[in-house]
């Protein structure tokens, strides 16, 4: 199995080491070259979603990994990268591959002074450390979305066929269980 890690901006590495801690091939995509058919996922990680929303286009990688995502190809964003798949926003006119149903708040939870821990039941694992750093989170789900966690009633994790995407950083734990979560549905797809 080889999964893609988007490497332009942000938490990146941490996912990478937690992939690599379970086993698992990794590949940084810092290019449209580095952007292969073999990959059998995709990881849009946290940080300034913004920027690598403009890095995508710049590097000409907005197009082929969208029609990549259009295909089925299983992809698992947290925090900036839930926001990269989302179809709508709440606060903000930058759409980017517009796959995952569902309507996200930007910043919903804060500005950087309102980031937090908690423990919350995620459904398929049990409680869960989520860690929010400017934690977006989701406002409304479409149809075929499964809500897999909530904090107070907002939606912090969706599942959408292949696609995952959470409001926090499970790649800032010590716990493995969401990004298992994620290779199972890789394994799913590639059946």
């Amino acid at each position: 199995m080889k999964i893609g890690v988007l490497a332009l901006q942000g938490a990146f590495i941490e996912h990478i080491r937690m992939f690599e801690s379970l086993g698992v091939q990794t590949v940084e995509i810092r290019k449209l070259a580095d952007f292969t058919e073999d990959l059998d996922g995709i990881v849009f990680p946290g940080g300034e979603s913004t920027v690598m929303g403009k890095l995508l286009h710049e590097l000409e990688l907005m197009e082929p990994v969208k029609q990549a995502l259009q295909k089925g190809l299983p992809a698992f964003g947290t925090c900036a990268g839930l926001i990269l798949m989302a179809k709508k926003f709440v606060d903000s006119k930058f759409l980017h591959f517009q796959v995952l149903d569902v309507v996200v708040r930007r910043h919903g939870f804060g500005r950087q002074l309102g980031s937090f821990s908690a423990e919350h039941e995620f459904v398929g694992i049990g409680t869960y450390p989520m860690v929010f750093i400017r934690g977006p989170y989701i406002t409304e789900v479409g149809q075929g979305v499964e809500v897999l966690a909530k904090i107070d009633d907002k939606i912090v994790a969706v599942r959408q066929g292949n696609l995952l995407g959470a409001a926090f950083h499970p790649e800032l734990t010590d716990d493995t269980r969401v990004h298992e979560y994620f290779l199972k549905m890789v394994e799913e797809a590639l059946r």
